[in-house]
């Protein structure tokens, strides 16, 4: 039987010749996260059981990164609960402030998430590992806590859909632009439950954070996973930092979808996603002047050093606008020490912007940049609903890094040749 790359994943964490979609299977989980809104949960419902060990202590990873450093009383005591709980299992993946990241830039980066996994994160975005090939996805804490005992999980085999990109992305455009494309063609709920498997000859030239950057963005059409078939890139990437084995697998030849989309890129423009939706995407020649208060340049989305050297390429020489807050966050201590050696957080600082330690801050509204009432933000960030950043009568506008940084010096949303 002819399979798609997720279905053959799952088959082998089953100890199956073949699955299909709809079947419910139980797998084995090679790697399983939480961070410090969701694992304090699950180490709750870990504790009610009464086990004494963790099923593996070298494959799960708790990472605080939503509200540290911590904001307030209540997150300090998210992250003690966690770093007690990681201290008595002897959990090997604690990290935290001076030595962490955001979790789905640093999991990849540290080598412990890897092509042919089954990984499982009791967060949403946990699907950006599909960039490496592996079936990543969100669960619920309680899910997290059973996997952590019990190293399985089981799952209904999604089916899956097929996005075909071709032609050649003009300047500026890049992973970001597709999946906004992407979610505003299909909608929020166009692909749930469902494997989206990115392919196609502008899939095979992206660069590896741009994968990230789409595979992250699964979740926001409603899929089960985002997955990119792995290649020479993903060899280059995963080589030197494995921490493990791993195991490329691809679609068959004869694999069955649901449906299947094909497009061509090469008129595609920088989009940008209006309140309050991924979905409500326009290309930012299309846009109304739109003042902005704020610009937010980082998150698990687009928070990495390629992400970094975008906006510091357009920050260059130039000062943010004088009505503009712009936040700059590289999403893990390696970025930041990699910005640093190549001069862009002097570049940012110069521009007057500020530079953050690692931390998803405000992408969920939880610091470092909340909103005003009325207030706007330009943001790479990966969510625009109502309150996301803020209060509820602020807006987010979700963009890639070149939007971003280009909008914070006009003071309004602008196609980065407009500075």
């Amino acid at each position: 039987m002819s399979m798609t790359i997720s279905e053959k994943i799952l088959a082998r964490h089953a100890d199956r010749a073949e699955v299909q979609p709809e079947e419910l299977i139980e797998v084995r989980v090679d790697f399983a996260l939480g961070n410090d809104i969701t694992a304090p949960l699950a180490i709750e419902a870990f504790r009610r059981t009464g086990v004494a060990r963790v099923f593996d202590r070298d494959r799960i990873a708790l990472v605080p990164d939503h509200f540290t450093p911590n904001k307030d009383i209540n997150s300090a005591m998210q992250v003690k609960l966690m770093r007690e709980f990681a201290s008595e299992f002897q959990i090997t993946h604690y990290f935290e402030v001076g030595r962490m990241g955001v979790e789905h830039a640093l999991l990849p980066e540290q080598g412990l998430v890897l092509p042919g996994d089954v990984v499982i994160g009791a967060d949403s975005h946990t699907c950006t590992y599909g960039a490496l090939g592996a079936f990543a996805t969100g669960v619920g804490s309680t899910d997290l806590a059973a996997a952590m005992i019990t190293g399985r999980i089981w799952f209904k085999v999604p089916p899956s859909i097929k996005f075909i990109y071709r032609g050649k992305l003009r300047r500026w455009v890049g992973g970001k632009d597709l999946i906004l494309h992407t979610i505003g063609q299909i909608g929020v709920d166009g692909a749930r439950y469902r494997a989206m498997e990115f392919t196609g000859e502008v899939i095979e030239g992206l660069p590896m954070a741009d994968r990230f950057t789409m595979s992250n963005m699964a979740i926001e059409a409603g899929a089960k996973v985002g997955v990119i078939a792995p290649d020479a890139l993903t060899e280059a990437y995963v080589r030197d930092r494995a921490r493990r084995s791993y195991e490329f697998f691809e679609s068959d030849p004869g694999a069955v979808y649901e449906r299947v989309y094909d497009w061509d890129v090469s008129g595609f423009e920088p989009m940008v996603a209006l309140p309050h939706s991924p979905e409500n995407v326009r290309p930012v020649h299309e846009l109304p002047e739109i003042q902005i208060h704020q610009a937010v340049i980082g998150s698990c989305t687009n928070g990495r050093l390629e992400d970094l050297r975008l906006a510091a390429g357009i920050l260059k020489g130039r000062k943010v606008a004088r009505n503009v807050r712009c936040l700059v966050i590289p999403a893990t201590q390696r970025i930041y020490q990699e910005a640093m050696r190549e001069g862009l957080l002097e570049i940012f600082v110069d521009a007057e912007a500020a530079v953050s330690t690692p931390t998803c801050g405000p992408c969920l509204g939880g610091h470092m940049g909340i909103l005003a009432p009325g207030e706007r933000a330009v943001a790479t960030t990966n969510r625009n609903f109502v309150g996301r950043m803020g209060h509820p009568e602020s807006e987010v506008y979700l963009s890639n890094p070149a939007v971003a940084a280009a909008s914070a010096i006009a003071g309004r949303i602008v196609h980065p040749d407009a500075v």
